[in-house]
């Protein structure tokens, strides 16, 4: 096994919450000193990369936008790819942001939709304009479609009812971004420059992160801190290509699989 490049999940292996994990910062400073390419993985579709870097300057290391890699990010790539620069945006408000920066502008009408967890921006009016686009002929762009995530005052619904309740309508299936998606993971590659066999994610979710890293080709590791829960680990029926009991084992990983060899994507 050779690690030439390293997927970090923010919440769960670098985060608890908003307070960085111990050792995480001093991981970070390893993978520079080796030259290490990495990426800051976040599977949240609420905040515009500007914000998720506000969050990651708490590690009290260098941190660069463009090392963030978020479903929206994929999106847009994808929207590139197919020359689309005009959909029917249903995100947050901060999320608009990130589109705008790469050309791509927001038509109620547009045939195209994208939809994140757009929380208070999930009305019937949008819902609803999101479904006639649909009936038309272009792109169905989910960035994820989890079911609920844990906000500060209790579980609160994330894109996925309201993904799910567009495809009963329109009977058309999202395309998904997020994780555990293989568009996600390729798109993290892709930013790396290096093949997925040789892309180690790191993250604390058995299913999301390790299944789906590996469902693509890259090595998963598991980290015991974050969500992470030994029970699933036992029932799943996932096995991890390696674990770790936290990021601070990161520089011990990599002094042992890293090889200085390129291998590009």
């Amino acid at each position: 096994m050779q690690i030439q490049a390293v997927l970090l999940d923010i919440d769960g292996a670098l985060f608890t919450g908003n307070e960085p994990i111990a050792g995480a910062e001093e991981a970070i400073r390893s993978l520079q000193k080796r030259s290490v390419p990495y990426r800051y993985i976040s599977n949240g579709t609420r905040k515009s990369r500007i914000n998720v870097r506000k969050k990651l300057e708490r590690l009290g290391v260098r941190i660069l936008e463009n090392e963030i890699c978020t479903p929206a990010m994929a999106a847009i790539q994808y929207l590139r790819e197919r020359e689309i620069k005009v959909c029917n945006l249903l995100i947050t408000r901060d999320l608009l942001h990130d589109f705008a920066d790469a050309g791509i502008t927001h038509d109620p009408l547009a045939p195209t939709v994208v939809v994140g967890d757009a929380g208070e921006q999930f009305t019937y009016e949008s819902m609803n304009s999101a479904f006639r686009s649909l009936l038309g002929n272009g792109e169905f762009i989910a960035l994820e479609k989890d079911r609920y995530w844990k906000d500060t005052d209790g579980l609160s619904l994330s894109a996925g009812p309201f993904v799910s309740a567009l495809e009963y309508g329109s009977g058309r299936e999202a395309i998904i971004m997020g994780k555990p998606s293989h568009n996600f993971f390729r798109y993290g590659c892709s930013e790396l420059g290096t093949h997925p066999s040789h892309v180690a994610m790191i993250g604390d979710d058995i299913r999301t992160d390790v299944k789906g890293a590996q469902d693509t080709g890259l090595i998963g590791i598991i980290t015991f801190t974050g969500k992470f829960s030994q029970d699933e680990l036992k029932t799943c029926g996932v096995t991890p290509d390696l674990s770790i009991h936290s990021i601070a084992e990161l520089p011990h990983l990599i002094e042992k699989f890293h090889s200085p060899e390129n291998h590009p994507a």
